[in-house]
């Protein structure tokens, strides 16, 4: 098979396990927050975001090394090597795993009723079980990666997502509440931890080798271990949702379901924004980089002006309708969280905007700068939002969680700017804000006058429509954009989309030049 053909065949399986697992996971989770109501849906959140601090500081880098160290003696054709470096990481991870939950048990006893007052001494031994069980599921799927055989990963995905929701419909059959969830949670761990062993067992290649790793390599391996380990960490605390820890300590369950809800639909629906080309934006940029300065400033302004023509109706989106989408999703019981998905749409769109510029400056071996960047967030999340959650409870976690987003995008595009020496086309992004807010106007007035279903059904295609025609009015695109578009319409037969080939061709001519 041709690098070519094994890279879309990667790229439409990892897409498929991506959409997979993450669709359906969000579908659980708003059938569970449905259920369960915003008090125990906080508890609940709670208990999940526990389990994913203990799979992360098991798996520390494990699984990055995994994955780079795999496809490195892959590349070199010492498959030898492969399953001693394996066997080295999964006892590495064991010993971690075995520190990570004797310290759980250790705080569960002595802090347990001040951190988790709901949360029983059974509850909480199933959510250890989940940790035992996540984290080798994760290097499971990083033995796949490091293969560069996505199609494993889909196969879990495709195999273990929809047994796990079988398993939450049981739950609501008969009538379970938190710790019943948290059964399911454990049970489709095991789920998860078997399909993935097996796809991973049938990865390993067929060599019974006893060559011990050499020196060099066990100090890479270490290394990378080391520094990994604090950027993961690090990473988790400035990204994940540690407002419902805090909600949960100084404000109330319910206050952290409504915050876990609106976190979790913004973070998807940020996900699904770029696609399928955030998956390869990275290599891409490196390579745009190794070929020359000009070639990798050129994309990352081409990529940062595509992600905001992207994200920009998102925000739009999510400041006019996010209303009808709380009430159709989770019912009146969420209506204070309308307001919070509103702030969250609005920053996770623009946080996905800084995507670029994070892997131009990883792609620049500016990795120290990253890490700077993602430690200063990390303690600002936590300090700012233990100060406002402590005094304002839910108003605090969005104040909080946008004073973090502003900062991050805004160091991760002036440092990139700064290290490849490019500008953004700042009139050009002021055009593409101004075009989404207008288009939220239409929208907005519906979200006002219909009840939620008709709001949603007519306000988000006028919002696409007013959005698209302003871009091409405001000249938003460059010239191009809007020849791959007519490029694109050509092929759908030009008769049917003549009258479309005319606005493009017009959009066109007014278009200014592609950036640099």
């Amino acid at each position: 098979m041709s690098t070519r053909s094994l890279a879309v065949r990667n790229t439409l399986f990892s897409s498929l396990g991506i959409y997979t697992e993450y669709l359906l996971g969000m579908l659980t989770s708003i059938l569970i927050a449905r259920y369960m109501g915003p008090h125990d849906y906080g508890i609940y959140g709670l208990a999940l975001w526990l389990a994913s601090l203990g799979v992360m500081l098991t798996n520390g880098g494990t699984t990055t090394a995994m994955i780079k160290f795999v496809a490195e003696l892959r590349g070199k054709d010492d498959f030898a090597l492969i399953k001693p470096v394996a066997t080295y990481l999964r006892r590495r991870q064991i010993h971690i795993q075995i520190g990570v939950l004797g310290i759980a048990v250790l705080l569960f006893v002595f802090a347990g009723k001040r951190v988790v007052p709901e949360l029983s001494a059974s509850t909480f031994a199933l959510l250890l079980l989940a940790v035992s069980l996540r984290a080798p599921y994760m290097l499971n799927i990083a033995v796949g990666k490091g293969f560069e055989n996505f199609r494993a990963t889909a196969i879990i995905a495709l195999v273990a997502c929809p047994i796990n929701l079988v398993l939450i419909v049981a739950a609501f059959l008969l009538k379970q509440r938190v710790q019943g969830f948290i059964v399911v949670y454990a049970v489709s761990s095991a789920v998860f931890y078997l399909v993935s062993r097996w796809q991973a067992h049938k990865l390993m290649p067929e060599i019974a080798s006893s060559r011990l790793l050499p020196d060099d390599l066990v100090r890479r391996l270490q290394h990378h271990l080391r520094i990994v380990s604090v950027v993961v960490i690090v990473g988790f605390f400035s990204t994940s949702e540690v407002e419902v820890l805090l909600l949960n300590l100084f404000d109330t369950a319910a206050s952290a379901g409504y915050f876990r809800v609106s976190y979790q639909l913004a973070s998807a629906a940020a996900l699904l924004i770029p696609g399928v080309f955030s998956a390869v934006l990275l290599p891409m940029m490196a390579r745009a980089v190794s070929e020359s300065a000009a070639a990798g400033q050129r994309r990352f302004l081409q990529s940062t002006m595509y992600l905001l023509l992207l994200a920009a109706p998102l925000a739009a989106f999510g400041a006019t309708l996010s209303p009808s989408v709380v009430a159709i999703l989770y019912g009146p019981r969420y209506a204070p969280a309308e307001s919070v998905l509103a702030w969250c749409l609005v920053c996770t769109a623009f946080v996905t905007v800084s995507a670029g510029a994070s892997s131009m400056l990883m792609s620049a071996d500016r990795q120290a700068s990253v890490l700077i960047v993602t430690i200063c967030c990390a303690v600002l999340k936590v300090g700012l939002g233990s100060l406002l959650i402590h005094e304002f409870g839910l108003t605090g976690a969005v104040a909080s969680f946008s004073v973090v987003s502003v900062v991050y995008i805004s160091a991760n595009i002036g440092l990139a700017q700064r290290f490849c020496g490019a500008r953004l086309p700042w009139a050009r992004v002021a055009r593409i804000v101004a075009a989404a807010a207008l288009a939220g106007i239409p929208a907005y007035a519906l979200e006002r006058a219909l009840p939620p279903w008709p709001a949603l059904l007519f306000g988000f295609p006028a919002l696409v429509v007013v959005y698209g025609s302003l871009t091409l009015w405001f000249r938003c695109w460059d010239r191009d954009d809007l020849v791959k578009m007519r490029a694109l319409a050509a092929r759908f037969g030009t008769g049917r989309w003549a009258v479309l080939d005319h606005v493009l061709a017009w959009a066109a001519a007014r278009a200014p030049d592609n950036v640099m």
